[in-house]
């Protein structure tokens, strides 16, 4: 007896189909899993068998195989538990095979039925109907990600029982609630930020442009302060470009459980003691995506720049010029998109620099040695921050707000993208335009 129900493996951003196929045959009792990886995967025939008998399915005494192809596609983690029930159903000819026709499976089973959530469902569901998959089955609590991808029919299960009973015709399908089409509130706003002209014009030209951005100046100046708000001057993200930072959220685990479709550039700024595979991405198996790779399309803030190690600061050099990272494991290598504009604050000595000052000369060009020259090369703006006293900050009038600013930033865009025939920004202009335009 042989069953087959579909599914799919994430490997990177890219979603690749695979077949599940279990037979029930003559042999050794026993339920045994070939063709996956790690230990989530090795471990999915005890959690199977002990879920499927919660819900009073029971095998006989054979041997049964389940068998994940193709075999060379690595599959790791546990989103595979739900298909392999479905075909071990399918084997012992419990279920009609007509019921999940065209229909992929996508969960991890607990020991008592239930359905739990997996990373990676957005890409999954979003590649699936080029597969001629018309149906996908999710866990409940990733039901939200998957109703983002267009021309696929979503069913979202809590438990095998459920499943069973949709699968038999008895119970109807439990669709996912549509998902509302908005962000949530805004980013903070540059009103906020009193005096620091030049910066704030540095700003205006990094959004307009996408050039990198490097802040100097002494502590509680307002350097994080402007970092934070340049995201509120970024043009909001198309659908095909908020799509594909929700599916690196997805794959990272970091989608919330309200989903929407965030529209805002991100925003990262991950602490300078970080790891490489914090920043850069990895992990075992297949490497997730890291800091970088969830600022794409939006802002990378590293803070303290001349405290982060020079390897570290290093690795960024080509993810800044191809606007992508390469991860290789044993298991398998992924690519991943981190086309970020990056924002650098630091202080001008270890002491902090100001009026009070101490350092020679030899400690401050020591302290800023970790900054090679070809990455500085790639920051384009190094504007003068400057500390003011608490009677400037009283007399200064309040700066332009964000959607003032982000309005010029939107027509230079559009200018450069007529300029350039798309929609990238003058930082990415290619060699052969800017040749034309000389």
């Amino acid at each position: 007896m042989l069953g087959r129900a579909q599914t799919v493996a994430v490997v990177g951003l890219d979603a690749l189909p695979v077949t599940v196929e279990a037979y029930i045959g003559p042999g050794l009792p026993g339920l045994h899993l070939i063709g996956s990886s790690g230990a989530a995967a090795r471990e999915a025939a005890d959690r199977v068998k002990t879920a499927l008998a919660a819900v009073g399915v029971t095998f006989p005494a054979q041997k049964a195989l389940v068998s994940l192809a193709p075999a060379e596609v690595p599959k790791v983690g546990a989103r595979f538990d739900l298909p392999v029930a479905v075909a071990l159903l399918l084997a012992r000819n419990a279920l009609p095979e007509e019921a999940v026709a065209a229909t992929a499976f996508v969960g991890e089973l607990a020991l008592d039925g239930g359905v739990r959530g997996v990373r990676g469902v957005l890409p999954s569901a979003a590649a699936l109907p080029a597969s001629g998959t018309r149906r996908l089955v999710v866990p409940a609590a990733n039901a939200g990600e998957a109703a983002l991808a267009s021309g696929i029919d979503v069913v979202a299960v809590e438990h095998l029982d459920e499943l069973l009973a949709v699968l038999a015709g008895t119970r109807a399908p439990r669709r996912p609630a549509e998902p509302p089409r908005t962000d949530a509130a805004s980013a903070p706003d540059l009103a906020d930020v009193r005096g620091q002209a030049e910066a704030r014009r540095a700003l205006e030209l990094a959004a307009a442009g996408g050039h990198h951005l490097l802040l100097v100046g002494p502590p509680g100046c307002g350097k994080s302060m402007l970092a934070a708000r340049l995201p509120s001057l970024l043009p909001r993200l198309s659908t095909e470009q908020a799509l594909e930072v929700a599916s690196i959220r997805s794959v990272a685990g970091r989608l919330p459980d309200a989903v929407v479709l965030d529209r805002r550039p991100p925003y990262q700024a991950p602490h300078h003691g970080t790891t490489a595979a914090a920043l850069l991405g990895g992990g075992s198996g297949i490497a997730r995506p890291g800091g970088l790779s969830l600022a794409h399309r939006g802002v990378l803030f590293l803070d303290e720049l001349f405290e982060w190690s020079r390897p570290l600061l290093e690795a960024l050099r080509e993810p800044l010029e191809e606007g992508l990272i390469r991860l290789a494991r044993a298991s398998a290598t992924v690519t991943y998109p981190c086309r970020v504009l990056l924002v650098c604050a630091a202080n001008p000595c270890p002491c902090g620099g100001g009026s009070g000052c101490v350092c020679t000369d030899e400690v401050v060009w020591r302290y800023r040695s970790r900054l090679s020259g070809p990455l500085a090369d790639r920051l384009d703006l190094a504007p003068a921050v400057e500390p003011l006293t608490a009677d400037d900050l009283l007399a200064v009038e309040p700066g332009e707000p964000s959607a003032v600013v982000a309005g010029r930033v939107a027509a230079a865009r559009a200018l450069a993208a007529d300029r350039w025939s798309d929609e990238r920004p003058n930082a990415e202009a290619p060699a052969q335009a800017v040749r034309r335009t000389a």
